[in-house]
């Protein structure tokens, strides 16, 4: 497999994730391209359940659906808390978190870029 392959089926991973996770009604979903940031995965996904129910329960549908779909078993870490929920399917990296959980962390400022305009000077 060559790097345009595997770009390819990270994209067809990250499309399949996003709509899972719509479908699943989680909240406030946020995509980070982590190609050339680090070596830990090509995407990050960052999203909200409204309860410790629905985080696990999105975390659990997602696991199945990147097992069934794409034949990958994905590490699953705080299942049972449901507080934080870490998918980490190798290519995309998927955090589910509660709202005061993901509000405490603000993971995505970490990751996220400020691409702000240059200024130029006077």
């Amino acid at each position: 497999m060559n790097a345009s392959d595997e770009t390819a089926t990270s994209d067809a991973l990250l499309a399949s994730i996003l709509k899972q996770l719509d479908e699943d009604k989680a909240e406030d979903i946020v995509q980070i391209d982590l190609r050339g940031k680090t070596a830990i995965g090509d995407y990050m996904v960052v999203c909200t359940g409204r309860s410790t129910r629905q985080v696990s329960s999105i975390a659990e549908k997602l696991a199945q659906m990147v097992k069934d779909d794409y034949g990958r078993t994905p590490k699953v870490e705080g299942k049972d808390t449901g507080d934080w929920v870490l998918i980490d399917t190798g290519d995309v990296i998927v955090h589910v978190f509660r709202p005061e959980v993901r509000e405490f962390y603000q993971l995505e400022k970490m990751w996220m870029t400020t691409e702000a305009p240059a200024v130029m000077p006077h």
